[in-house]
């Protein structure tokens, strides 16, 4: 079992802190070990058995406390007087008014909570507006390639086409990776975000009319097929509506954008708008969409020979999540730079090519760079290990390399 480092780390660092810790992501990627870790941690740091209170709502002996009133009377009959009581509730969105139980427990004293969901709506509408300025998200993610290294034991070399092939699900890089396993595995993953998380999402919108109910799982699949195989190109609900009508299905891009948005309110895939460089401002069309993890891509789409640009793109998109960056697609004039990566104000630039030895593709790559004139940094990734190098102010680097890196 592979530390999460980064995650433990957040958690380690909001220790009795009055907010409620929210971890979300999409489901299978760790989230609950990481809250095992964690408890772990807090007992060889001097916290009692009686003082940390854990409920897993994806286990049966927990199904009474769905109810939300008696899984309050279960968490305040366990408190600890005098002392912190640490309380974890894991997939908190499948139980029903679940908000109400947590605003009660924030007003206590001597409360520190922790919850876990798989569909990011748990924290939209009213819940967004009962825990604004409460709580702390930390948005959770498959295996980054050095923790995918670390579990199987792999060199880089190695280690990365199967990476790109398989994906970074925590499960996936503990078993015995046969292509009929992992394809089994993946399924069960798949299956259960679409249909569950769904359903969960359906529960918690049952009371807003303005959005439609996702209640055609077959247009859901081939909305997501749609979008598994643009990862990295330009996409709109209008393209996506298009292609459906060409498919010969009537439907509105209404209906269309309400798809998309469960896709990525169950952290399927996750959304990066146009920026402009020059004026400093995002973009309102085509922006594009990126799957969370490369092994569901995989099986969602399955293929011969996959295009293993938009892979590489995929890969260091995340990566980029990882280290904190917001991440947008830049534009600057008639030319794009496939990421800028922005922290506290200060930006960096990405290419991410396989291969860059032909004239034609660096001089491709490297021209958007060179049209912005500001002074931040510039960097192109690339798996070829002939370029790599530094070109006027803009560096050219080993993909695998910069993927192994400490992160900041």
């Amino acid at each position: 079992m592979v530390q999460r480092k980064e995650y433990l780390e957040q958690l380690i660092g909001w220790k009795d802190e009055q907010v409620i810790k929210v971890v979300t992501g999409i489901r299978r990627c760790g989230k609950s070990t990481l809250l095992i870790q964690y408890q772990q941690w807090l007992k060889e740091n001097g916290v009692t058995d009686e003082q940390i209170v854990s409920v897993n709502f994806e286990e049966l002996e927990y199904e009474y406390l769905l109810d939300y009133k008696k899984l309050y009377q279960y968490l305040k009959e366990r408190l600890v007087s005098g002392k912190m009581t640490y309380i974890f509730l894991d997939e908190i969105q499948k139980v029903h008014s679940f908000e109400k139980v947590i605003d009660s427990l924030y007003v206590k004293p001597n409360v520190d909570l922790y919850v876990t969901g798989s569909n990011a709506y748990m924290l939209s509408g009213d819940l967004a507006t009962l825990l604004t300025g409460r709580y702390v998200e930390i948005k959770m993610l498959p295996l980054s390639f050095q923790e995918f290294l670390s579990m199987t034991g792999l060199e880089p070399e190695r280690g990365l086409p199967e990476y790109l092939k398989n994906g970074g699900m925590p499960y996936i890089a503990a078993m015995n990776r046969t292509d009929e396993k992992v394809s089994t595995y993946l399924e069960g993953i798949y299956n259960t975000v679409i249909v569950k998380d769904i359903e969960d999402r359906q529960a918690r919108k049952e009371n807003d009319s303005s959005k439609r109910k996702i209640t055609d799982i077959a247009l859901l699949k081939t909305i997501a097929k749609y979008l598994a195989g643009v990862v990295g190109n330009p996409v709109s609900v209008r393209s996506i509506t298009n292609y459906l009508i060409s498919s010969g299905r009537k439907i509105s891009p209404n209906t269309v954008g309400d798809y998309v948005e469960a896709l990525t309110e169950s952290f399927i895939f996750y959304p990066a708008e146009r920026f402009d460089i020059v004026g400093k401002q995002l973009l309102k069309a085509n922006r594009k969409m990126y799957i969370v993890d490369l092994g569901l891509r995989n099986h969602i789409l399955p293929r011969r020979s996959y295009d293993l640009g938009f892979s590489l793109e995929n890969v260091v998109y995340f990566e980029l999540l990882r280290r904190g960056y917001k991440v947008t697609i830049g534009k600057v004039g008639n030319t794009e730079v496939d990421f800028v990566a922005e922290k506290q104000g200060a930006y960096q630039y990405f290419q991410v090519t396989a291969d860059m030895t032909a004239k034609e593709t660096f001089d491709r790559e490297i021209r958007p760079l060179e049209n912005i004139r500001d002074n931040y940094g510039k960097l192109i990734l690339t798996m070829d290990r002939l370029t790599p190098g530094n070109y006027n102010g803009i560096q050219v680097q080993y993909l695998p390399d910069w993927l192994m890196e400490i992160k900041n």
